[in-house]
């Protein structure tokens, strides 16, 4: 008998429409300017940068709410098959995308077939990497009727669903291909995509029929502002100070030095993204750090908590555990102390693993090669305070032996390949979000028939670790799922391919006029503008 997880009659767990219950008056109206960081190269796509985008004007199958459970959205209900393989959504009706297009069950079966295709139009490079594996097929059963067929159970298949990349597109839309498509996206969210500026600013404007906000939501209906002038202010100091004279209403990543006076003034919005940390990903499959012993010597040989305390000023927390971001539910706080600073361990370590020797600089030689480690990274991954960071990790790793070699990357030529080839690194500075663990089947699934995992920069490639993994992603008790992921996260750490460097958060700063903006908790801290409204002030 299959197991229903969510049914209408079960759905007042999610209070939709407080303040319409409570019978509070919110004033509608007015643009939000909203000043963030960094321009997308098309407003949907892999990088989290463009799952922010994709909120505002795209629904999802299911939603992920704050502690973590799965939550109705486009699909009212579901159930899942004794042997946990049958997928069946029942649709929420009369939604349309915001070109008319109806949005049915054949529409979501379209995208997710789409997802899982090799038309580059159409494939998404998130979905992909998780369900490539499990996924058989998706089809539309009823008119109101989704059903997902896995060849093997994969128990994250719901998060994966709930995260912005996934969000359901207009097929007809769909069809102008994906040059059109980057530029001018049609979902069936609560604003609509009107004008890309490019280098400038990305205007929305209300969808007047919306109807299908996620059970997670603050109310129904259509948003209460008009629209979102959602301008690209690269730079930290003009971002924050175009929040201080009023030339926007909120912003997206408080810069370190304003940390304290935004604190003080705005009103301030935080979350932890789950999946990996900001981490030092160590390439281990060639000298030096093929060698598990090199590998943890650099990680003790540098005092990466006080780097990241000081460069930061205290405003960015510093993450030990590279395996596990600190917000996600498999997290292991006592391996968030793994590798703290101890150099007479560091020395050890060089020692037996045959760097003895050392050249006049202080560098630490083996077989006539010195011990050399370039560090790739781009601002595009990196807020501008962290290179002071690596710098200090530079100095602190060369009495230790190490010769650290910089090389900051632009972010076009970083997304284009640029010094992260197989020989180009020993070491890269990346992130993946993700509600949780299921991170670990993107960044650990071995090399298959000769084609590598570009996914896993590393280059660690362990059967034991991946097939905890896959026994993890198959168990749908919450507690035996757990302890295999945290098992995995041992040896991960243990093993050091990635050490730790600095959470991964979402921050913004919003004017004390601007009301209800939130961050998606539940899935990766996405700015939420579809609740917010002024107060009388505006």
């Amino acid at each position: 008998m299959a197991v229903t997880l969510a049914v209408l009659s079960g759905l007042s767990q999610w209070a939709p429409s407080v303040r319409a219950q409570e019978g509070v008056a919110v004033k509608r109206g007015g643009v939000i300017r909203y000043g963030h960081f960094q321009e997308p190269a098309c407003l949907f796509g892999g990088w989290v940068q463009q799952w922010y985008l994709q909120r505002q004007y795209s629904d999802n199958l299911v939603a992920r709410s704050d502690d973590g459970k799965i939550a109705p959205w486009l699909a009212e209900s579901w159930t899942i098959s004794d042997d946990k393989k049958v997928y069946t959504f029942e649709i929420k009706p009369n939604v349309k995308f915001t070109d008319g297009t109806a949005l049915d069950a054949q529409a979501i079966a379209d995208n997710i077939n789409g997802w899982l295709s090799n038309d580059p139009d159409l494939r998404n490079p998130t979905a992909a990497p998780y369900l490539s594996d499990s996924f058989e097929s998706a089809k539309a059963i009823a008119p109101q009727r989704l059903q997902v067929t896995l060849k093997t159970p994969f128990q994250p298949l719901l998060n994966v669903f709930a995260q912005s990349s996934q969000g359901i597109l207009s097929p007809s839309a769909l069809k102008r291909g994906l040059a059109v498509n980057c530029e001018n996206p049609v979902g069936s969210g609560p604003f609509i995509v009107d004008k890309w500026r490019h280098g400038r600013e990305v205007t929305f404007r209300r969808n007047p029929d919306y109807n299908s906000a996620p059970a997670t939501a603050k109310h129904q209906g259509p948003a209460y502002v008009d629209g979102i002038s959602w301008k690209f202010l690269p730079d930290q100091t003009v971002r924050y100070g175009s929040l201080i004279t009023g030339e926007t209403d909120a912003i997206y990543d408080i810069p370190a030095i304003a940390w304290k006076d935004a604190n003080s003034r705005f009103g301030i919005l935080r979350h932890i993204t789950g999946g990996t940390p900001l981490r030092l990903a160590l390439y281990a499959a060639r000298p030096p750090f093929d060698d598990v012993l090199v590998r943890k010597a650099f990680a003790y040989s540098t005092d990466r908590k006080a780097a990241v305390d000081t460069s930061f000023l205290g405003s960015l927390p510093f993450e030990g555990n590279g395996a596990l971001s600190q917000s996600s539910p498999e997290y292991l706080h006592e391996l968030g102390r793994a590798y703290t600073y101890d150099i007479r361990q560091a020395n050890q370590l060089l020692d037996r693993a045959g760097w003895t020797e050392r050249n006049r600089n202080g560098i630490r030689v083996k077989n006539g090669n010195s011990l050399t480690v370039r560090i790739s990274y781009s601002n595009a991954i990196l807020k501008p305070d962290g290179e002071q960071a690596l710098q200090v990790i530079q100095q602190q790793a060369r009495v230790a032996g190490f010769d650290v070699r910089l090389q900051p990357t632009n972010p076009a030529d970083f997304f284009a390949g640029r010094n992260l080839g197989p020989d180009d690194y020993e070491i890269v500075l990346l992130y993946w979000v993700a509600p949780g663990a299921e991170i670990f089947r993107i960044s650990w699934k071995p090399d298959q028939n000769g084609e590598p995992n570009r996914f896993n920069p590393s280059r660690f490639q362990d059967s034991a670790l991946w097939e905890v993994i896959q026994r993890a992603e198959q168990d749908f008790s919450s507690a035996e799922r757990a302890g295999l992921y945290q098992q995995a996260e041992w040896k991960i750490v243990d093993e050091a391919p990635v050490i730790g460097f600095t959470v991964l958060d979402v921050t913004l700063a919003t004017s004390p006029n601007l009301k209800d903006v939130w961050l998606d908790h539940g899935s990766v801290g996405e700015p939420v503008f579809y609740d917010a409204h002024f107060d009388e002030r505006k």
